[in-house]
């Protein structure tokens, strides 16, 4: 585990994730951060926890950072890292940080806006006081 994430989840990288070069599309590491964040929310427990507001709830992607240290290659395992870095009033900021599995050595560093909006109109809204309570009680690791 790393250093201030209690959360990971391993893939591997594909052949149709590469290019020319052998090494992984830039672009696939926005898929690789869905990736992770699809386990990270099974792992927080919150849709059993809230099962009458999480099925409702939708977060927009506002802005996102990517850091290219070093690029994956054919065959790569890699661990995503994630965690809620900062709750705004109706947004998150969640940091992925991607590492090689086997060497733990860090590849790509994520950070990733998101905001809370009403599915009808898709404007911003307060993150609900439940969905706020299970993310403030997240376990950190150190």
């Amino acid at each position: 585990m790393r250093p201030g994430f209690a959360f990971s989840t391993r893939f591997r990288v594909r052949y149709a994730e590469i290019d020319g070069q052998r090494i992984v599309f830039n672009s696939r590491y926005l898929e690789y951060a869905d990736v992770a964040v699809t386990e990270f929310w099974d792992w927080t427990g919150i849709a059993t926890a809230l099962p009458d507001v999480w099925p409702s709830t939708e977060f927009n992607v506002r802005r996102t950072e990517i850091d290219y240290l070093k690029p994956f290659r054919l065959g790569d395992t890699v661990e995503a890292f994630v965690r809620i870095e900062k709750l705004g009033t109706s947004s998150l900021t969640k940091r992925f940080e991607l590492a090689h599995a086997e060497t733990g050595e860090l590849h790509t560093v994520i950070t990733m806006v998101s905001v809370h909006v009403d599915l009808e109109t898709g404007r911003p809204v307060p993150l609900p006081d439940a969905i706020r309570a299970v993310l403030e009680a997240l376990p950190s690791s150190s």
